[in-house]
């Protein structure tokens, strides 16, 4: 059944933000919805073909075990607890325990090496973390001030999950958390140093609903299927906290990438919305569609890295769907979104979200006029906006300017805005690559090529690359009395394999005999990337 929808113009005037004085998701979303309008909430599938069902009340129970868990072990209100875990129920239960908790959940990707582990467990002061029994070693340098060790499995030394909720007492209560306390932090890449913890507040999470509802176009009965990683806040907006806000059920699945097999799934669990980064619409797109029923899918949605018109058509053409794009940052979530029933223009971010007010801003902070190029910006305050950057008040204030019509935040990329309202991205203001919707701090893998012996300096940049978006090139000045063989290309690549997550090593090694720098002595990576445009 067609579905009607009001006109941008009139839902964008008429939305006004209400936010609760206190929000705890685990009780004002999982718990009422359970108790009010219980029904599925998560289809979970492996690469074995496993399948395991959730509804609202299963969900609410079993976060009220592990939250309960948690708490005797001597877990509460602001503890960061490391959550290490794939695309498998156990993820959502022990996020939402956590919340329930008061505690605040870190959700990371497990192709985290040892070395990122003990960086974001320090940094944090994380006093628990839940994962994988066949990820444990990775705590080993971290097992001294980790308070609290919970696996998916069975590690001596380590509570096993099923269990701790089995032995936990009953009858929990949830903790109060104020729409200000701090309740998720995602670590996200920056383009110098370490990677910067982005601290959420439960206001946040409360908001997560409004691209859930205007963009993913989501209702009770729904299934979406989104196969970002749960390391990356774009799983809260599109797996976790954005579908249940809605009464949706989110489809997982734990097993490689198979185009083929994607159409399969999509058919066979009739899903609805299907999101994903452009590198992956493009290779489902290259198959043949023709024996394949895709009548339940209505909303085809893409973001952190930008489509193609080229892939848009061919999407168009294989499903008759359009790809909606929507842009966001882990910092202020989902801005600009495009809309069920408003035309989609290839290549636009869309149109600012509801309760947001976007502009294209000069350096003083003045709005610039239509069709002018300059900063993205959001006007503040606004709910979505994180609390700031874990321990780094300098860098937090950097990313606000004052201007004429108030405080805006700066999201560190370039675009502008047409006359109907529509925004362009025209590319960021720092370094950080963007490579099939992963984001790559340059300096972290300058950082893992300096420690090997070979390397005298380094500079690495985003290459684009028809694909991917961007791939990672590093350029290398090598130290004496090393040569720059293919033996040591391919010895460096398994080096950043090793010491960091697989997805940042380089795809392409250039040694040459210097670095362009300014003159104090900073690496120009502008320039590379100049060179790399104009062959």
């Amino acid at each position: 059944m067609d579905r009607a929808y009001e006109p941008y113009e009139k839902f964008y005037g008429d939305f006004q933000w209400e936010i609760p004085s206190a929000f705890n998701f685990g009780v004002d979303v999982v718990d009422r919805i359970a108790r009010e309008n219980d029904g599925p909430a998560l289809i979970a599938m492996d690469a074995n073909g496993r399948e395991r069902r959730y509804t609202y009340s299963d969900i609410a129970r079993l976060t009220d075990g592990l939250a309960s868990a948690l708490r005797i072990r001597g877990l509460g209100k602001g503890d960061f607890v490391l959550v290490m875990l794939p695309r498998i129920p156990e993820w959502q239960i022990s996020v939402v325990a956590v919340l329930k908790l008061g505690a605040i959940p870190i959700p990371c990707i497990e192709m985290l090496t040892s070395q990122d582990v003990d960086y974001r467990v320090r940094n944090s002061g994380a006093r628990a973390t839940i994962c994988r029994d066949e990820h444990v070693g990775k705590f080993a340098g971290v097992a001294d001030v980790l308070d609290v060790k919970i696996c998916v499995g069975n590690m001596e030394g380590w509570d096993g999950f099923d269990a701790a909720i089995a032995s936990a007492p009953k009858g929990f209560e949830a903790a109060t958390v104020a729409a200000e306390d701090p309740a998720i932090m995602y670590y996200t890449s920056g383009s110098t140093g370490n990677p910067k913890g982005v601290l959420h507040a439960s206001r946040g999470l409360h908001s997560w609903w409004v691209s859930a509802a205007y963009w993913l176009d989501l209702t009770p009965g729904d299934v979406i299927w989104c196969t970002a990683d749960t390391g990356w806040s774009k799983a809260g907006t599109s797996i976790l906290f954005g579908p249940w806000a809605r009464g949706a059920c989110s489809f997982f699945y734990d097993g490689p990438f198979d185009p083929a097999e994607r159409l399969r799934l999509i058919e066979k669990y009739k899903v609805n919305v299907y999101c994903a980064p452009a590198t992956e619409l493009a290779r489902v797109a290259e198959l043949d569609l023709s024996s394949v029923n895709l009548s339940a899918l209505r909303q085809t949605v893409s973001a952190g890295e930008a489509v193609s018109p080229v892939i848009a058509e061919r999407w168009r053409a294989a499903t008759g769907l359009p790809i909606s794009e929507a842009y966001g940052q882990t910092e202020s979530l989902m801005l600009v979104l495009n809309y069920p029933g408003e035309p989609v223009r290839l290549g636009s971010m869309g149109r600012p979200s509801p309760g947001s007010r976007i502009e294209i801003i000069d350096p003083a902070g003045n709005v610039l006029p239509v069709g002018e190029q300059g900063d993205i910006a959001l006007l503040t305050p606004h709910p979505q906006l994180m609390l700031g950057y874990w321990q780094e008040p300098e860098r937090t204030h950097q990313s606000f300017i004052e201007g004429t019509e108030g405080l805006w935040y700066l999201t560190g990329d370039r675009g502008e805005k047409d006359v109907d309202g529509y925004f362009w991205y025209r590319g960021r203001l720092d370094d950080i690559i963007s490579s099939a919707g992963y984001r790559i701090g340059p300096s972290e893998v300058e950082n893992v090529l300096l420690d090997h012996p070979a390397v005298a300096e380094c500079a690495v940049i985003g290459k684009p690359d028809p694909a991917r978006g961007e791939i990672v090139k590093a350029f290398i000045v090598l130290r004496d009395q090393h040569d720059g063989t293919d033996d040591l290309t391919e010895a460096l690549k398994e080096h950043c394999k090793r010491l960091t997550a697989p997805y940042k090593y380089p795809r392409e090694i250039a040694f040459v005999d210097s670095l362009p720098k300014t003159l104090t002595g900073k690496i120009r990576r502008s320039e590379l990337r100049e060179r790399e445009r104009s062959g």
